[in-house]
């Protein structure tokens, strides 16, 4: 009796195992921020797409191939040619993701890796034509305008293969070696004229202020002249005076100097040689 129990309990725990695992093989779960593509032996990929928790398949004939659909960045260096055949290096970031519906045909047409295949491609061919209407120097001063018809080229041509493309914006723009020296010694020069001008722009102002000095000068002496002519010795005298003044200051503040008075004998004790 026990025998039969525990052997109707192993063929029970053998079919509750067995159920388990088919209904685990029948059940998939799809996270947030993908998507699920269904392939089915018979019919292939189905044209339909599984959206985010637990979805039924039948086990063995189907399987769930899952997309994340979330953005993702992605750096593409390009080398192409400017309109006055510049070489430029330029490296465009996009920030890009697939469009839900368009999954089932992605994957027939791309498969999984469908931004290997395709971002490489149409950002070469963005860029080189837009680039190409452009002069190097065009491509830094417009940047803006070249950033913008980049953006609208390359959304359009990205459509087409079932992405979306939220973002996109040149990283690094650098050009060939020769035009990189010809815009320094540019720059070298503008310097030199700059520091040129400043020269010449003080040289005038120097000769501006000796002019103006000269002309102090001539003003003066000709005001002198008219007062000698005026009052006579008189304006020399009253210099004189002045200057006397403070010369008599001077040397009386100094320990060194002895007064004798006028007119008087004075006896000095003068030692023997």
């Amino acid at each position: 009796m026990a025998t039969k129990v525990f052997s109707r309990l192993g063929q029970l725990g053998i079919a509750l195992a067995i159920g388990g695992g088919v209904i685990n093989s029948a059940l998939f779960n799809v996270e947030g921020g993908h998507r699920a593509v269904i392939f089915d032996r018979f019919r292939g990929v189905l044209p339909i797409v599984s959206g985010e928790g637990t979805h039924f398949i039948i086990p063995w004939f189907q399987r769930p191939i899952i997309f994340d659909i979330r953005s993702r960045p992605r750096n593409v260096p390009v080398t192409t040619g400017s309109k006055d055949l510049q070489n430029v290096n330029i490296t465009i970031r996009i920030l890009f993701r697939p469009i839900a519906r368009s999954l089932p045909d992605m994957y027939k047409n791309l498969g999984i890796d469908y931004d290997e295949r395709v971002l490489p491609s149409i950002t070469n061919e963005v860029l080189k034509a837009v680039v190409a209407q452009y002069d190097a120097s065009e491509l830094i001063t417009q940047r803006e305008n070249v950033s913008h018809m980049i953006r609208q080229q390359l959304t359009e041509r990205a459509a087409s293969f079932g992405m979306l493309l939220d973002d996109i914006s040149i990283t690094h723009l650098t050009f060939g070696h020769e035009f990189t020296h010809a815009v320094e010694m540019k720059q070298v020069a503008q310097q030199e004229a700059e520091r040129a001008r400043f020269v010449v722009e003080k040289a005038e102002q120097q000769k501006k202020a000796a002019v103006i000095t000269a002309e102090g000068d001539a003003r003066g002496a000709e005001l002198l002249a008219t007062a000698f002519a005026e009052v006579g010795e008189g304006l020399i005298e009253l210099r004189r005076l002045e200057a006397a003044e403070e010369v008599a200051q001077i040397m009386s503040r100094s320990r060194n100097v002895a007064y004798l008075p006028d007119g008087q004998n004075v006896l000095m004790n003068l030692p023997n040689a």
